[in-house]
């Protein structure tokens, strides 16, 4: 499962940007046969249903994965992981794997038992999580997934924008925002221009292009503050730009390194990079300050997702280009492996 990092460029590019997910030219299923999972529509989302699923994330942040039935344990291999987070304000690390959600609470591993799709794009929010993708084999789902949000662990999909449309390899949501960040691959009828940056505050409803000044073209993942939109990041090959007008312009922050991973709580913007070796960088938006984070031993490797807890800053976690999951509970003072080249330990 190894892979040489000759060019980190050329592995995120491959993984994120082409993915593992269905062909977008494969015969998608017909509209009419979408399963009852799919519980919503662009004109179910209405202002009083929103107030409501927002009053009820509160309950959801105290659901436990050992107290949901559409869990069971995992003992297999994580592979082909396209983000991870702590979806729902729970203390459960989602991972959005290839064939289905795995999640790693208190020590054990989970996996859904249904609706095991290969999610893209995928972001936790404290609401849930955002993602798109491609439906699972035996699913009736419509491919692609163009942006959905799940508000129950995953056990339903609600459809916001571009379903049978758009598979978004690059999106980034606000934790508690949810605003949408997204590299459109394909023009269409609410993005039109293929290539470009767009934004939306409206839960994909209605976008905004994106000036995006001062950006590389070659973008790997985007990361949006929790609650001020202004603030977005993007790892690209060219290392790691920082906007603090909601993507008019950017600034290349990062030096000498080609940018592999970025992330934001609200007090810092983490970013990955590598330039012969890997490093971490937690950057404070009060005092602008970089912390040089220290790594666990990495051979010919690089951080691709991270993520820390909301509820608890001392908790980190990331996966590795090569499938190595590491975890702190002590503020990257000391990291656990929990996995080795896809498998759990």
């Amino acid at each position: 499962m190894k892979r040489t990092l000759q060019t980190i460029a050329l592995l995120t590019l491959t993984t994120l940007l082409f993915g593992c997910g269905q062909n977008e030219n494969e015969a998608l299923p017909d509209d009419s046969a979408q399963n009852n999972t799919e519980i919503a529509t662009d004109n179910d989302v209405t202002e009083e249903n929103e107030k409501e699923k927002q009053t009820d994330k509160a309950e959801t942040s105290n659901n436990k994965i050992t107290d949901n039935d559409f869990y069971e344990p995992f003992n297999g291999t994580l592979e082909h992981v396209h983000g991870l987070g702590y979806a729902g304000n729970q203390n459960a690390i989602y991972f959005a794997a290839h064939d289905g959600l795995k999640v790693y609470e208190d020590g054990q591993w989970y996996k859904t038992v249904a609706e095991n799709h290969d999610y893209m794009g995928f972001n936790a929010a404290d609401v849930g999580f955002f993602a798109s993708g491609h439906p699972a084999a035996n699913s009736n789902l419509v491919n692609p997934f163009g942006i959905k949000r799940s508000l129950d662990n995953g056990q339903t999909l609600e459809t916001l924008a571009l379903e049978g449309v758009v598979d978004f390899h690059v999106m980034g949501v606000g934790y508690e925002s949810q605003t949408i960040f997204v590299a459109n691959p394909k023009a269409n009828d609410l993005l039109e221009e293929a290539g470009e940056l767009y934004v939306s505050d409206d839960l994909a409803e209605n976008w905004e292009k994106i000036d995006a000044e001062g950006l590389s073209k070659d973008i790997i993942n985007i990361a949006v503050h929790p609650t001020d939109s202004n603030k977005v990041a993007v790892a690209a090959k060219e290392g790691i730009y920082l906007s603090t007008n909601k993507g008019q312009s950017f600034e290349l922050i990062s030096d000498n390194m080609q940018g592999t991973s970025i992330y934001m709580s609200n007090k810092a913007l983490w970013y990955g990079g590598y330039n012969g070796e890997p490093h971490l960088i937690k950057k404070s938006f009060d005092s602008e300050t970089e912390e040089i984070i220290t790594l666990p031993s990495m051979d010919e490797d690089a951080v691709m997702y991270f993520t820390t807890n909301p509820q608890n800053d001392n908790e980190l976690a990331f996966i590795t280009y090569n499938g190595n999951v590491f975890y702190s509970n002590n503020g990257a003072e000391n990291w656990e492996m929990l996995v080795n080249e896809g498998k759990i330990q």
